[in-house]
């Protein structure tokens, strides 16, 4: 993904009548009904986290291959989050609330969310916001 534009647009595409958009991991997630109370997953871009997707279930499935995966089921809105700096990581994995980053709006306020996004990206590098 380019940036949060390109992740939205592409979310747009593949939610289809109204159903949950799936994102399959390896690994069934120990502690599911934490993911699914509140939770989201957290997509790093560029290597900022910049958005986020409420997690409504996850569930056990199998890949064409015959191999065992777990399926999370997305909200198909993602949210834009106050990036912060943050190599790839499974963004599902009990992230704590307080390193959670805020969302956009109610961290910079519309000011934030209007900035052209390489600006906005610059200005996290920098630690400025």
């Amino acid at each position: 993904m380019r940036d949060f534009a390109h992740l939205a647009a592409l979310q747009a595409s593949r939610a289809t009548a109204g159903q949950p958009l799936r994102y399959q991991t390896r690994n069934l997630p120990k502690r599911a009904d934490e993911l699914c109370d509140g939770g989201s997953l957290y997509w790093v871009i560029g290597g900022i986290v910049q958005a986020r997707q409420k997690i409504l279930g996850v569930e056990s499935a199998t890949r064409e291959d015959g191999t065992r995966c777990a399926v999370l089921l997305l909200d198909p809105v993602p949210v834009q989050v106050a990036g912060h700096a943050k190599k790839a990581f499974q963004g599902w994995r009990y992230l704590e609330p307080a390193e959670a980053p805020p969302d956009l709006a109610a961290a910079g306020g519309a000011q934030a969310a209007e900035m052209p996004e390489d600006m906005r990206r610059a200005l996290v590098g920098l630690g400025l916001l």
